[in-house]
């Protein structure tokens, strides 16, 4: 049998970066796999091993920014002033 690496939400940051291995079900949501912050998630997945801290990031790739939410086609075309 291996070792099991558990952690608790107490070690991270709420605003850490960290990856969701596995989905994880709760009764009100249902997370997928991905990056989340720390704090959006439930102690449910930390408590099963469910979440891995992200390497540090070096160089020029800590000076990216985190994507923007993808512009809404019908908000730009109402902002610029064109109609259908």
């Amino acid at each position: 049998m291996g070792i099991e690496r558990r952690m608790f939400k107490g070690a991270f940051l709420p605003t850490e970066v960290v990856e969701l291995r596995q989905m994880c079900f709760t009764p009100g949501r249902l997370f997928e796999p991905g990056k989340y912050l720390a704090g959006d998630l439930p102690d449910l997945a930390f408590e099963m091993g469910l979440v891995d801290r992200l390497p540090p990031v070096r160089g020029k790739n800590a000076e990216i920014q985190p994507n923007e939410m993808p512009s809404d086609p019908e908000h730009d075309a109402q902002s610029e002033g064109i109609s259908e």
